[in-house]
């Protein structure tokens, strides 16, 4: 006789829910279709427990199957995601005058928010002259390399640095700052001058300042950036748009509290 949910030893939920989000966890931006093979052997699980679980998310609307019999990421889970007030909240506090940027600029506009140790991009609107970037709505990246992260990282809680600067600092390009003593410069330079500038060091092509965002009591809690082909403007000419858009958006962020 099978026992009711509400009667299960509690003991039993965590490692159902851990297991689960293995099988979220298994799609990537690279992953955005898999096999049930594939889903088991990314999500580390046994065949049989990934097909069961992912049956359940699928009648939930986590997972989609395609005519394929291939599993991806359902609407459901979008419509969840979009309930977090930090992203969707912020984000439509903050899109008329990230379009405003954009449209003044013609260039990449960003939006980003700090998770842990990392950067996590809320929106990005490309403008018509854009440069190519490796980022993407939803997507993270390392705190140590773009303009929005080295703002975040900038004025991140003391533990959340020292965390980030004792793992391996990630190299993209020969400009990236990979040493703890280039970093801790950088961001004290950037807290002195109130924003920060990430030459060259994603792509070879890019130059990013980015500017904070603070909330109604001082605190930071996202960045904007501008990001243009490196060598069309310079750092300081771009910086007083940058610091006047973060100042609009951290002025209206009271009214969508």
């Amino acid at each position: 006789m099978q026992v009711p949910a509400h009667r299960r030893p509690a003991e039993r939920t965590g490692p159902v829910v851990a297991r689960a989000l293995q099988i979220l966890g298994a799609f990537t931006p690279d992953r955005r279709s898999l096999t049930l093979s594939e889903l088991a052997r990314h999500s580390h699980l046994p065949v049989s427990t990934a097909h069961r679980l992912a049956s359940e998310l699928v009648a939930w609307g986590a997972l989609e199957r395609d005519v394929s019999g291939c599993y991806r990421i359902g609407l459901r889970l979008w419509e969840i995601g979009s309930l977090a007030p930090r992203g969707q909240g912020l984000r439509e506090c903050a899109l008329p005058f990230l379009e405003d940027l954009s449209q003044v600029t013609r260039e990449n506009v960003q939006l980003a928010v700090r998770e842990g140790p990392e950067v996590v991009f809320v929106e990005r609107i490309a403008g018509s002259k854009a440069v190519p970037v490796l980022t993407r709505v939803g997507g993270r990246f390392a705190l140590t390399a773009t303009g929005v992260g080295l703002v975040l990282l900038a004025h991140a809680p003391a533990d959340v640095l020292e965390e980030v600067l004792a793992r391996p600092i990630k190299r993209y390009t020969d400009r990236t700052l990979t040493t703890p003593h280039q970093l801790r410069a950088t961001l004290a330079d950037t807290r002195a001058r109130g924003y920060a500038i990430s030459d060259r060091q994603v792509t070879m092509d890019a130059l990013s300042v980015a500017a904070p965002i603070q909330d109604a009591e001082g605190d930071v809690v996202a960045a904007v950036s501008l990001v243009v082909h490196y060598g069309s403007a310079s750092p300081h000419a771009l910086a007083p748009l940058v610091l006047t858009n973060a100042r609009a958006i951290s002025r209206a962020l009271p009214l969508f509290g």
